[in-house]
C-alpha cells in the first residue's frame, strides 16, 4: 500500500540501472524535441519529435524526467552508504 510520501519499490542494481537508462533516454528525447522546436536542428538523422505544444512544454517534461532520475540516484546513494 502506498504511503502518503510515495512508494517503496525494490529492484536489483541491474534493474535500477536499466530503469535509469530508460528514463535518461526519455529525458534526452524531450530535450532534443525542445531544441528542435527552438532551433529547427535535429539531434540526429533519425530524430523524431515528441508530441507537445511548444519547446517550453518539452523542457518541462524533460525536467520532470530529470527530477525522477535525481530522486532515484539520491535514494540509491543513500542506500549504498548503509
Amino acid at each position: 500500500m502506498p504511503s502518503s510520501s510515495g512508494y517503496i519499490i525494490r529492484l536489483s542494481g541491474l534493474d535500477l540501472g536499466q530503469l535509469l537508462d530508460g528514463l535518461e533516454v526519455r529525458a534526452r528525447a524531450w530535450r532534443d524535441t525542445a531544441t528542435y522546436l527552438e532551433t529547427g536542428e535535429a539531434a540526429s538523422p533519425d530524430f523524431v519529435t515528441e508530441e507537445c505544444n511548444d519547446e517550453e512544454e518539452a523542457r518541462r517534461i524533460a525536467a520532470h524526467y530529470d527530477r525522477i532520475i535525481d530522486a532515484l540516484l539520491l535514494q540509491k546513494a543513500n542506500q549504498d552508504h548503509h
